[in-house]
């Protein structure tokens, strides 16, 4: 089954109960059984719902997935995919990626005896030092939140293999349309799909996919055990939303490209982050790893200063000021004190997470307008 057929059909079935094409909202707590323990597969709200159910089948097979499971927020799922590890484990984690994320690892888990390695996996290799006999998981997101950096998956995974070290992977940014990390050996795939499979900035969700039966069944009960579980409404909100996907990333794609190009000949721009360019330190992975560039592009501006980001960030129209991303409308944000905040400065400067570097979400909206709505904030700090 082909992309374009799997959004739409994998997963969901029309309603057995009245045809209905669309799947219903089983708005329920509870389910009626017939006696104690005999039921029809679903027995209570939070650890079953049908309109879950047909979404998680979904995303797992836009993922090449046996298994999905939902969360209530794409944190949640990175919650539960920590919780397979022990005190005393250790993870080896990109030093670029979402500030949340970060937060999560530092502040939550690494308390409980969990040590966190941050590196630089441009280069497959600069991994290698810090594997040792404690290694359990490496983290990687591709392309890189928010310097838009690109991560080898396959040769990430191949050193997990050989060290038996479990492969995570956050593609959140690049959406399973355009990159699908189980292929390249990843061994589980973590989604906000609050993002580009919602699409339309009215969901907050995450997913988790695998194909290991033990993995899915650890995911399934810490679910069920912590409750961070997305209601019957959202669940069906994104069943809507994927349907269009395939569309929606091709205009994202063509439109970030079109901006991106436009930034890398503005006299206030110093630099644009774009896996598009050839230029781009990875550009020959991106290529071959994924089927599209995505609709994120990060710049930085000549004038490294608070005050001209601020001037940049407060004259666009088009380009909304506000947290997240994906969504059909173009979005702009300041990552140093809005999504990578909760990252210590030194450790956002070595990244290049700079007062002056601002980041878009390139929606689905005519280019010439995005493009002119940029250059008249742009011409501001010249």
């Amino acid at each position: 089954m082909k992309f374009a057929t799997k959004v739409i059909h994998a997963g969901i079935k029309p309603d057995a109960g009245t045809g209905a094409i669309m799947t219903p909202i089983f708005q329920t707590s509870t389910y009626v059984q017939e006696a104690p323990g005999v039921h029809k597969g679903y027995e209570y709200g939070r650890t079953q719902n049908p309109t879950r159910t047909a979404l998680q089948q979904n995303l797992a097979a836009l993922e090449n997935a046996r298994y999905g499971v939902c969360f209530a927020s794409g944190l949640a799922a990175t919650d539960s995919v920590m919780r397979r590890l022990q005190p005393g484990d250790e993870v080896i984690a990109c030093n670029d990626l979402y500030g949340g994320t970060y937060r999560l690892f530092v502040r939550v888990f690494q308390k409980y005896g969990i040590k966190f390695h941050f590196v630089d996996m441009h280069q497959p290799q600069n991994v290698l030092p810090l594997v040792n006999e404690r290694t359990k998981m490496m983290w990687v997101e591709t392309p890189t939140n928010p310097m838009l950096g690109v991560v080898d998956i396959a040769a990430i995974s191949e050193i997990c293999k050989t060290n038996g070290i479990l492969l995570c992977v956050d593609n959140t940014f690049a959406s399973p349309y355009l990159q699908n990390p189980i292929d390249w050996g990843a061994d589980v795939v973590v989604h906000s799909v609050t993002k580009y499979l919602g699409g339309h900035s009215d969901v907050i969700m995450g997913a988790v996919m695998c194909n290991d039966e033990a993995f899915y069944q650890h995911l399934t009960f810490h679910q069920n055990a912590v409750g961070a579980v997305p209601a019957p409404m959202d669940c069906f909100l994104v069943l809507r939303g994927v349907k269009t996907l395939h569309l929606r990333m091709e205009a994202h794609c063509k439109n970030a490209a079109q901006v991106a190009a436009f930034l890398a000949t503005h006299k206030a721009v110093a630099k644009v982050n774009y896996p598009g360019f050839e230029t781009h330190p990875n550009h020959a992975v991106a290529k071959r790893q994924m089927r599209g560039f995505g609709g994120m592009v990060s710049f930085s501006l000549k004038q490294d200063t608070m005050e001209a980001a601020v001037k940049v960030l407060s004259n666009t129209h088009l380009f909304s000021l506000a947290e997240s991303l994906g969504g059909v409308e173009s979005l702009i944000g300041h990552p140093a004190t809005m999504t990578h905040a909760s990252i210590p400065f030194e450790e956002r400067q070595k990244t290049g997470v700079l007062d002056s570097l601002l980041r878009l979400s390139v929606g689905i909206e005519d280019p010439t307008d995005l493009i002119a709505d940029l250059e008249q904030a742009l011409n501001r700090v010249l």
